[in-house]
C-alpha cells in the first residue's frame, strides 16, 4: 500500500483589521464571505472603530488594517500605503454641524465634538482653522452631543453626513468642498495599510486579493450591499446604499495620480501647519 507523503500546502494567515461601517463591510464582502480563491492566504477580519485602530496600527497590531491618513504619518514606519480600498470624497467630506445655524467665522469661539485626535476630519479641520477647543466623543454619539448642547458644535465623518438635516441641524462647514476650492483635488480620509515585515512579494499577493475583493462588491452591488446592511447601524437601504456610493467608488479602486497626491498634500500642509511633526514619505505597494 502506498503512502501519500504529500503535504498539504500551509495556509497563511493574513490579519484584516476594519471598522463596522456598511463601506468597509462593502469592500471586504468578497473576503469575508470566502467568496474569492486567495491561493493559500486565509483572511482573518476584526472589527474596530477607527479611532481604535489608528491606536492599534502605531503597535502594528494587524497585517493589514484600515487607518486615517492622519494617523498615517505616525505608522509609516512599519505600514506601506495598499493602492486600493481607501475612502476619498470628491467636493464632500467631513461636516461641521451645529444645532443653531452659525458662521465659520464663530468656529474659533467654537467648543466642538470631534471624532478622534488622529483622524483625517480632525486635521482638516484643523488646517482649516486651528484655533477652537474641541473634546473626543465617540463619531456615533457625536450628534447626539450637539442637539442637547454640549457642544457649540460637531463633526460628523459617518452616515450622519446625510441626514443631519432631517433631525435639525445645520452645517457650518463641509471640509470636503473647502478642501476642493483650495487645492482642486479631492479628500482623503482613510485607506489601507499594510506591514512591511510581510516582505514586497506577500504584500503584493495580499494587495491582489484585496483588490479582487473590492472590483467582486462592485460587480455584485445588491449582495454586497445586502451583507453590509448588517453594519449600517439602522439606515435604511437606500440610505446605506448612499452612503457606499459615496465612499466606494473610482478612487477606491485606484487612488489615480490625484488621489495620491491629494494624500501627499494633505500630510504636507499638515506639516507645514505644525500638526504633524515630521515630513511624511508616503509609500504606495506596486
Amino acid at each position: 500500500m502506498s503512502v501519500n507523503t504529500e503535504r498539504a500546502p500551509e495556509v497563511r494567515t493574513i490579519t484584516v483589521a476594519h471598522s463596522p461601517d456598511s463601506d468597509d463591510a462593502f469592500m471586504f464582502y468578497g473576503l469575508a464571505t470566502n467568496k474569492l480563491e486567495t491561493e493559500g492566504l486565509k483572511f482573518e477580519h476584526t472589527l474596530k472603530d477607527i479611532q481604535t485602530l489608528n491606536e492599534d496600527a502605531k503597535n502594528g497590531v494587524f497585517d493589514v488594517t484600515a487607518v486615517s491618513f492622519h494617523a498615517y504619518a505616525y505608522i509609516s514606519d512599519k505600514y506601506a500605503l495598499l493602492p486600493h480600498g481607501a475612502s476619498i470624497g470628491d467636493k464632500y467630506g467631513p461636516i461641521l454641524v451645529s444645532k443653531d445655524p452659525r458662521s465659520v467665522d464663530e468656529i474659533p469661539d467654537m467648543k466642538i465634538a470631534i471624532p478622534g485626535e488622529m483622524t483625517s476630519a480632525f486635521l482638516a479641520l484643523r488646517l482649516y482653522n486651528p484655533k477652537f477647543e474641541y473634546v473626543v466623543v465617540p463619531f456615533d454619539e457625536i450628534i447626539d452631543e450637539v442637539q442637547k448642547g454640549k457642544v457649540d458644535a460637531g463633526l460628523l465623518i459617518h452616515e450622519g453626513q446625510l441626514f443631519y438635516k432631517q433631525l435639525g441641524l445645520a452645517k457650518v462647514l463641509d471640509l470636503g468642498e473647502w478642501w476642493h476650492e483650495k487645492t482642486g483635488l479631492p479628500l482623503p480620509m482613510g485607506g489601507n495599510a499594510i506591514r512591511r515585515d510581510l516582505g514586497e512579494d506577500l504584500m503584493r499577493q495580499v494587495s491582489k486579493h484585496l483588490h479582487r475583493s473590492i472590483v467582486y462588491s462592485m460587480e455584485n452591488r445588491e449582495d454586497a450591499l445586502s451583507y453590509a446592511m448588517q453594519f449600517a447601524r439602522d439606515m435604511s437601504p437606500e440610505l446605506a446604499d448612499r452612503f457606499v456610493a459615496m465612499w466606494v467608488n473610482d478612487l477606491t479602486l485606484d487612488y489615480g495620480e490625484r488621489g495620491k497626491e491629494s494624500v501627499r498634500l494633505l500630510l504636507d500642509e499638515g506639516f507645514k501647519a505644525g500638526i504633524i511633526p515630521h515630513k511624511v514619505e508616503i509609500d504606495f505597494v506596486d
